[in-house]
């Protein structure tokens, strides 16, 4: 019975690697999501546009894919912008293990608001969530809207599907790695 899980996590995992390779985007395709994702935050979350302006360096996902059948796996493409200009591509990749069954998609989008917090995630090689940095999840309260006063982390999430904010969302194990487009 063991070998039969390591067998099925070993093809799982192949097949998820093979399938998000397959679906790599060109820049261009990337710039033109991250443009659509960040209009999506600023017409959703009061105050998204003043919030943005003051960040160091935003990390945009426009669409993370997750799956899992007990095992499961996430991929994403996304870009990092400093001053309203994208500067480098990134990738995301999770993995999570436990009663999971089924797909979903989501947006993500990380705000720095620390340079120093920037610089440790610019010149890392491959940056996880909980072992390189630490982020809060916002919470965009009832009317959708945020307070940058109340904020203190130096890095804040928000993560968004088709419904609006998700609250409650872990990223922990997440890992973001540069790829060349």
């Amino acid at each position: 019975m063991k070998k039969i899980i390591n067998y099925t996590l070993i093809i799982f995992l192949l097949s998820f690697a093979l399938l998000s390779s397959t679906y790599a985007a060109s820049a261009k395709e990337i710039d033109i999501r991250v443009d659509a994702t960040i209009e999506i935050f600023n017409e959703r979350v009061k105050q998204g546009r003043e919030f943005l302006a003051n960040a160091k360096g935003v990390l945009v996902f426009p669409n993370i894919v997750k799956a899992g059948f007990f095992i499961g796996g996430e991929f994403g493409e996304g870009a990092l912008r400093i001053n309203s200009k994208n500067v480098n591509y990134y990738r995301t990749t999770g993995a999570s293990f436990g009663f999971q069954f089924g797909a979903q998609t989501k947006s993500v989008i990380i705000v720095f608001l620390d340079d120093e917090a920037l610089r440790k995630f610019r010149n890392s090689s491959g940056w996880e969530v909980g072992v390189d940095g630490s982020i809060a999840i916002a919470d965009a309260g009832a009317g959708g809207s945020i307070d940058s006063t109340n904020i203190s982390a130096p890095i804040v999430a928000f993560v968004f599907g088709n419904k609006g904010l998700m609250i409650d969302v872990s990223l922990a194990g997440t890992k973001y790695s540069k790829i060349n487009k």
